[in-house]
């Protein structure tokens, strides 16, 4: 990964909110694990209404459990006397009644349906018991606090956005920077790749809670992150956050100049990304796709999408038209002006995947042409015999691993220039004034 300036903040609470940024990368995304994809549904939940767990008075404090879980992720917001203890991942809200809560577990990752990518995410344990019982304070921090997971599909650039950064946004853009992240199952590397939109929610260093052995103690915790579909923001309770609200918090964050296609200096041809795909779903023959694109009066960049985030916004912030074979670098519309548009190449098979790239355009004033490769266009075409299910019903392969391994890992594609470039010509046209 290339080096990121990490210009750490003064901690105003103490040393031990210091945590070691490194500049390792993973070895690999988890293989094999990302979601039994045909029946969990992650595009259309409906949110739980948002009731409040009952809980006693303290003094003349009124304690209070918010619980803002939904079908996607699990939230309690705790006011009051809150007693967090890293080592043993457990939340105390201290109570002068004899009647205790009913412990109440969570796992701060916002995938919670999907059991391979919380197998890996600790557990905590929120209760309320007597004073009493409650242990004794290491430190009193009165800055309201986060508490999540860096575990899960981190690593995976989608994941990274849909899972965590967009919904740690949501959950603490109200407190302008003044609030703390406490990171379970924290990965150094991930801090530091992610360091400069971090350090944009929180004016606080990032404490790794789990290595304490200290009791903190908060009048404010939120454990979770607020999350309700993937890469969209549409939360029902307040503060009410849009995609669009996100977008122009990134453009704040990277310093990217344009806000709407309109914002260009100068005469130019409208600008074409094609994301290059070097280990599957390739197109073997982007050269030609380039050329014919360069044809049709575009001035066309075909590159990979790196691991610097700051340069691939700003590159993705440059372009009029984004095309892509479905994939995590098609998160990357995020960063796109408004009013770009966004082609995204379907494969044979992928088009009963859950709608990970097409529903957040419309969110962030985006226009979206989806392009369904053809069986001749397609690598599979040959391999199988043409009344395979492979080709007839892809929802019959049913194992994740075989459904991974023909659609995902060993399909590349040869695209029929002649055919695309109706496509080229339509995505041209909307550019238009």
């Amino acid at each position: 990964m290339d080096n990121e300036e990490a210009n750490v903040a003064t901690s105003k609470i103490g040393s031990i909110f210091a945590v070691r940024f490194t500049q390792w990368l993973p070895g690999a995304f988890l293989l094999g694990c990302i979601i039994m994809l045909f029946t969990a549904v992650y595009t259309v939940f409906e949110s739980y209404p948002v009731p409040l767990l009952k809980y006693s008075s303290i003094g003349n404090q009124q304690p209070i459990i918010h619980n803002f879980s939904n079908p996607r992720s699990d939230v309690y917001e705790m006011i009051g006397d809150i007693r967090l203890n890293g080592s043993s991942a457990t939340i105390l809200m201290v109570s002068n009644s004899e009647n205790n809560m009913t412990p109440v577990t969570v796992k701060p990752y916002a995938r919670k349906a999907d059991n391979c990518a919380m197998q890996n995410v600790r557990e905590w344990k929120i209760t309320a018991e007597a004073n009493v019982a409650s242990p004794r304070c290491s430190q009193t921090i009165t800055t309201p606090a986060v508490v999540f997971s860096t575990a899960g599909y981190s690593g995976n650039h989608f994941h990274d956005f849909s899972d965590t950064l967009l919904p740690l946004y949501l959950t603490s853009r109200q407190f302008n920077r003044s609030v703390l992240f406490l990171v379970t199952n924290a990965q150094d590397w991930w801090i530091s790749k992610h360091y400069t939109i971090l350090d944009s929610l929180s004016s606080y260093n990032i404490l790794d809670i789990d290595s304490q052995n200290e009791v903190l103690c908060f009048s404010r915790v939120i454990i979770g992150l607020k999350a309700d579909k993937d890469l969209r923001a549409d939360h029902p309770s307040p503060p009410h956050y849009s995609m669009l609200d996100f977008a122009q918090f990134l453009r704040n964050v990277y310093s990217l100049g344009r806000e709407s296609v309109k914002d260009f200096h100068g005469f130019r041809l409208p600008r074409m990304l094609i994301i290059s795909r070097q280990h599957s779903r390739r197109i073997n023959n982007e050269g030609d796709v380039v050329d014919m694109a360069r044809g049709v009066g575009f001035d066309v960049i075909a590159e990979e999408m790196g691991h610097n985030i700051d340069s691939v916004a700003h590159l993705v912030n440059s372009v009029d038209v984004m095309v892509g074979v479905h994939g995590a670098g098609l998160t990357n519309q995020i960063f796109l002006p408004k009013d770009a548009v966004v082609i995204q190449i379907m494969p044979i098979g992928l088009d009963v995947l859950p709608h990970f790239y097409d529903f957040p355009p419309k969110d962030l004033k985006l226009r979206y042409i989806g392009y369904s490769v053809s069986l001749n266009e397609s690598s599979l075409f040959g391999k199988y015999p043409m009344d395979s299910e492979v080709f007839t019903n892809p929802r019959a392969i049913q194992e994740y691993e075989e459904f991974k391994s023909i659609y995902l890992d060993n399909q590349d594609l040869n695209i029929d220039v002649s055919k695309f470039r109706e496509t080229i010509l339509k995505a041209k046209e909307l550019l238009e004034p």
